[in-house]
């Protein structure tokens, strides 16, 4: 088992810009990453299981609704913290944060801005302390970049609703206690149900052979004729702007998360590179490798400018949901590239488990692609700074 040697750049003396609480918060998570995932995510993506003896260890460190009250379970931090857990636990993992992220962004959120107090107190102090582990229903087998095509709905019957359809490509659903499910009625409005596992025809098989997020759970979510209850609808806000506002809290999340992931491959390519000799001496102090390592830690500091104004503007009430996109797709996109050249300075020793850059560069294949895709983001931004809509 290797030693977490891991080293965060801070070129630009970011830390400076960051409040005392904020470097508490994120210096717990990390070392909680060294002590928890570090040691075991290798064999866990190797075997493509989802490690769940760090649940109680993610809720520990805040990771589950770190901006949700205190008075329902949350840890009551800023968004600027909730950022920086979410880097520090894509460090380790892609596909753990992908959990944190499902469980504050996609479930805790959306009960606590569009849920009743019932449903509040009911669900967030579980899914805040890991008791319970949520999901989010939203894509479809043929509806992906356009939900508002889903063809999942929900009938009143009286006493109840009555849902039917299927979501795929969910992070947590075969373990997940409750998903928040967005669905039709029968105007084709869109709402949000909580649906919990043992509610009869509610099924959620799991996706196998994945080359990414393999240290992540994915399944799918089967509804066939599953009674809701009429108290589990979110009664506080409908339309396709409720999953959307979900997604910017999430993409948000990414925007930081994505950060974590180049900052371990560069710091793991920048050790390889002073130790690793070629010619007579290190392969650091060859120009290509030092052009590589340069134009990492630039686009990484770039991208933490980024995330930070992002945070300040999220903290102000003032982070448009293009601005999130803008920083979602860049962040992402910087850490592939980083993950791609940091596996060539890694020579063939980037292909193995012995280092986590193959690992992290499969991951971002699906981070680039989820919760909005890489072309998706660009014509996003297209659209508000031309006030002209591509997608129709």
């Amino acid at each position: 088992m290797s030693q977490d040697l891991f080293q965060a750049p801070d070129y630009y003396l970011l830390d400076d810009l960051l409040e005392d609480e904020h470097k508490l918060v994120r210096d717990a998570a990390r070392e909680w990453v060294k002590r928890e995932v570090s040691p075991i995510i290798e064999e866990a993506a190797q075997k493509a299981e989802f490690p769940t003896q760090i649940v109680n260890g993610l809720a520990e460190i805040g990771a589950f609704g770190p901006y949700i009250p205190e008075e329902y379970g949350g840890a009551g931090l800023d968004q600027i913290s909730y950022g920086l857990i979410m880097q520090e636990i894509e460090r380790g993992d892609s596909g753990v944060r992908s959990t944190a992220s499902v469980q504050s962004s996609l479930v805790m959120y959306p009960i606590y801005k569009y849920g009743n107090e019932e449903q509040r107190k009911k669900y967030l102090p579980k899914l805040a302390s890991g008791e319970f582990m949520g999901c989010f229903g939203l894509t479809e087998p043929d509806h992906g970049s356009n939900p508002s095509g889903m063809v999942t709905n929900f009938k009143d019957k009286g006493d109840h609703y009555l849902l039917n359809g299927a979501k795929m490509w969910i992070s947590n659903a075969p373990f997940a206690h409750v998903a928040v499910v967005w669905a039709k009625d029968e105007t084709g409005r869109i709402h949000g149900l909580i649906v919990e596992r043992g509610m009869e025809g509610f099924t959620t098989p799991e996706t196998h052979n994945k080359w990414s997020l393999r240290a992540s759970a994915t399944g799918e979510l089967i509804f066939d004729n599953v009674k809701v209850p009429k108290a589990n609808l979110l009664p506080n806000k409908s339309g396709l702007g409720a999953p959307l506002g979900c997604l910017d809290s999430a993409r948000y999340g990414i925007a930081w998360g994505a950060i974590g992931a180049a900052m371990d491959c560069y710091d793991t390519a920048l050790r390889y590179a002073k130790e690793r000799i070629q010619f007579g001496k290190p392969i650091g102090a060859f120009q290509l490798q030092q052009k590589k390592l340069a134009e990492m830690i630039t686009e990484i500091t770039k991208a933490q400018l980024l995330a930070w104004r992002l945070g300040v503007l999220k903290n102000e009430d003032r982070a448009t949901s293009a601005q999130i996109s803008m920083a979602k797709r860049n962040n992402v996109d910087m850490a592939i590239k980083i993950a791609r050249e940091a596996r060539q300075i890694l020579g063939g020793m980037g292909i193995t488990g012995e280092y986590s850059i193959m690992r992290h560069m499969m991951n971002l294949e699906s981070v680039i692609t989820y919760e909005g895709t890489h072309d998706i983001h660009l014509l996003i931004t297209g659209l508000d700074v031309t006030g002209l809509n591509a997608f129709k």
